[in-house]
């Protein structure tokens, strides 16, 4: 079983050592720079991880460079801002392995104190009752966790390269009919100051992004099943630094 681990990244320097020391040992630490002005790139490469430069800012962006970069079987994605452990991903990826989902996300669990603001827990709770309304999947938490095999996220084609690319995997997931599954993970305290939920208008922002998301129509009949057929003939992309 072979695991990429894609971590976007932009000024993270003061977590890196922490996040990647956390990398499960003989997983693929993807780190996907996303402009960093203070070493980041840098450090994580010293650190051993394969470093992807995307210069088109975004969440969505960084998180689809390391998807594309990634060659593994399974792929996570984590934060790497230290508020969430990556030693935790066995026991996502385990559940994908052994058949009883098709994508498993870390639901946050708050484990000190600041570690999720108000606004960004409303914000959560907000766009959870919208995806229910949406899709019928009861999540309670729409997290940056999460892990699935790599050929079926492609074939997701997921276009979202802003804050809604985390919730555009969920909902493309629960129209292609994939099981979707979520396991409790400690949130920590994050180090430095959120790019997009750090305000109450980073949260909006957010919030917008992903309204957008949901506006997107569910597929007709017989989509659902084309879309799994076609990742499985998704050619594997190469992997290793980019300029």
């Amino acid at each position: 079983m072979t695991v990429d681990v894609v971590l976007p990244c932009l000024d993270e320097a003061g977590a890196l050592p922490w996040v990647l020391g956390r990398v499960p040992a003989g997983w693929r630490a993807i780190v996907v720079d996303n402009g960093s002005t203070d070493g980041s790139a840098e450090l994580a490469r010293s650190l051993g991880a394969t470093v992807v430069h995307e210069p088109r800012r975004g969440f969505g962006s960084a998180c689809h460079a390391g998807l594309l970069a990634a060659d593994a079987e399974f792929v996570c994605f984590c934060d790497c801002d230290a508020s969430l452990d990556p030693g935790l991903l066995p026991g996502l990826v385990r559940t994908v392995a052994d058949g009883d989902a098709e994508l498993v996300l870390g639901r946050r669990r708050p484990a000190g104190r600041g570690a999720w603001p108000a606004h960004a827990r409303a914000g959560n709770l907000a766009l959870s009752w919208l995806l229910r309304r949406r899709t019928g999947l009861r999540l309670r938490d729409l997290g940056p966790m999460r892990a699935a095999r790599r050929e079926a996220l492609l074939g997701l084609e997921l276009t979202d390269r802003r804050s809604g690319y985390p919730l555009q995997t969920v909902v493309r997931a629960a129209d292609a009919g994939w099981r979707v599954r979520e396991v409790d993970v400690p949130y920590l305290p994050r180090s430095g100051r959120s790019k997009v939920t750090g305000t109450w208008r980073g949260t909006w922002q957010a919030v917008h992004d992903m309204r957008r998301v949901l506006a997107e129509a569910a597929p007709t009949p017989g989509a659902a099943a084309t879309g799994a057929a076609a990742s499985a003939t998704v050619p594997s992309p190469a992997g290793g630094d980019r300029p």
